[in-house]
Parts: structure tokens; C-alpha cells; sequence
């Protein structure tokens, strides 16, 4: 991977990802290709905090059919990212 910020993609926020910022765990797709200590390196390095542990899941692409053309959706990958304790929390919603 050439840079730390193509590896995490953007943030999820839904309602069980909010319900999960209590805890200090985030959540972010990420590049499929990019495993669990790049994850961790780069977040710290991007928010300047410390990860104390990180979960990741693999999602396959939908079947999609459009007419007589069909296909797959792109396949993507979610990380959870917990934070320690003494870490600053991310704010996602500036001026909200």
C-alpha cells in the first residue's frame, strides 16, 4: 500500500456503529487488501490515537441484474476499531 489514507476508505455510521462510539469502537470500510495491523498503523497514524484492538469483516458482492446485463457489486471490508481508554474520541460531525 503507497499511502496510509488509501487504506481506510471512509467512516460507517449507522445506528449500531453509534451505539458502538459509546465503547470507543469506530467503525470504517477499508481496502480489501489490507490486513489488521495496517488497519491499526494507519489509524493511529491519521487520528493520532491509540488502537487497542481491531475486528474485520469480509463482505462478497451482491448479484446484481440490470436488463440483460448482470453482475457483482464490488466486494468491501468493514473494521471495528476499538480505542484505549486514554484516547481522544474521533468526531466525525464537526459543528453538529
Amino acid at each position: 500500500m503507497a499511502n496510509v489514507r488509501d487504506l481506510i476508505k471512509r467512516p460507517i455510521i449507522t445506528e449500531r456503529s453509534a451505539d458502538l462510539m459509546v465503547d470507543k469502537k469506530y467503525t470504517f470500510e477499508v481496502d480489501p487488501r489490507a490486513n489488521k495491523s495496517q488497519i491499526k498503523d494507519a489509524i493511529e497514524e491519521i487520528f493520532g490515537v491509540k488502537v487497542i484492538n481491531v475486528n474485520t469483516m469480509n463482505y462478497k458482492g451482491k448479484f446484481k441484474r440490470f436488463g440483460r446485463h448482470s453482475g457483482y457489486t464490488r466486494k468491501r471490508k468493514k473494521a471495528i476499531v476499538q480505542l484505549s481508554a486514554d484516547s481522544k474520541e474521533l468526531e466525525f460531525f464537526e459543528g453538529a
